[in-house]
């Protein structure tokens, strides 16, 4: 398969596990979680966890796995507790996808927690430099996660991207995670050929489109603007197809890979049907 289109995989049993599941549903990539998402600290991978991971890696046929770094991580936060923790977490995030060879970890920036977007950038730059220079075992890139604007979270605006990309010591060690329902909620106009058009001309002046790495293929359930992060099965919340369509059938993406986080049935067997819908667009198919 190249296609490059897949989703989110369960870790459960072992993270060696995933590759399998993924390639069952369809997938031609995945995203995982390396540790249980839900805890401060996970387990580094051992020798032959790592060894086995590899293998069942390689048999799966996938061209790629990317890592999404756990939610609890906050590098905008205000020294602290949290901070701490943030960053002790994210550096094992660095080192286990080091030891398992995944070159792509996918975050969200942070949030700023009342204390100005400009404060909390700056937290997050400060904290990549002590990142980057302190874990030189990962030689991967960071995938910087456009997000719908909840709260404080930073990363609605693409000039929140282009800012700590620009600012960092290390520019060259980031790239971006393009999420449609976030785009959407944060007020990016994509279901619309005029909209897309713009929409992408932005990002490419400020960010350059070079610069992304994945995408989160995810309908919303909320509209444009809401800044709510509510996701939807493809086609079935306010994206529709049309977005989906134009970015599958979009030479400058090709290349890239492209991840559903879309709601899990009880069996997740959704995964396979949005993603059977999702080729269904790229023109010149049958199905």
């Amino acid at each position: 398969m190249k296609d490059l289109l897949g989703a989110h995989m369960s870790i459960s049993g072992g993270v060696h596990l995933a590759p399998e599941r993924g390639r069952s549903a369809g997938c031609s990539v995945i995203q995982v979680f390396t540790q249980n998402s839900n805890q401060w600290r996970g387990k580094m991978p051992t020798d032959s966890d790592v060894s086995l991971f590899r293998e069942k890696w390689a048999e799966s046929g996938l061209s790629d796995i990317v890592s999404h770094d756990i939610y609890l991580v906050n590098l905008a936060s205000a020294p602290g507790d949290v901070r701490d923790k943030s960053m002790i977490a994210f550096q094992e995030e660095m080192q286990r996808c080091a030891r398992l060879g995944i070159d792509k970890i996918v975050m969200h920036p942070g949030s700023h927690l009342s204390n100005g977007e400009e404060t909390g950038i700056k937290r997050i730059v400060d904290s990549f430099n002590t990142l980057f220079s302190s874990t030189p075992e990962f030689s991967g890139r960071v995938l910087l996660e456009n997000t719908a604007g909840q709260g404080s979270n930073l990363g609605f605006r693409f000039s929140h991207l282009k800012s700590i990309i620009e600012d960092s010591e290390y520019p060259d060690r980031f790239g971006v995670c393009l999420d449609t329902c976030h785009a959407v909620a944060a007020g990016y106009e994509l279901r619309t050929p005029e909209g897309y058009a713009a929409t992408f001309a932005e990002f490419d002046s400020l960010i350059g489109l070079e610069r992304i790495a994945c995408f989160h293929l995810n309908d919303s359930k909320k509209g444009l603007g809401s800044h709510v992060d509510r996701h939807e099965h493809i086609g079935k919340g306010e994206l529709g197809l049309e977005p989906f369509r134009m970015l599958l059938n979009d030479a400058r993406f090709k290349t890239v890979p492209k991840i559903l986080e879309t709601p899990k049935g009880d069996n997740d067997e959704m995964d396979e049907v949005n993603l059977k819908l999702l080729r269904s667009l790229v023109a010149g198919t049958n199905e």
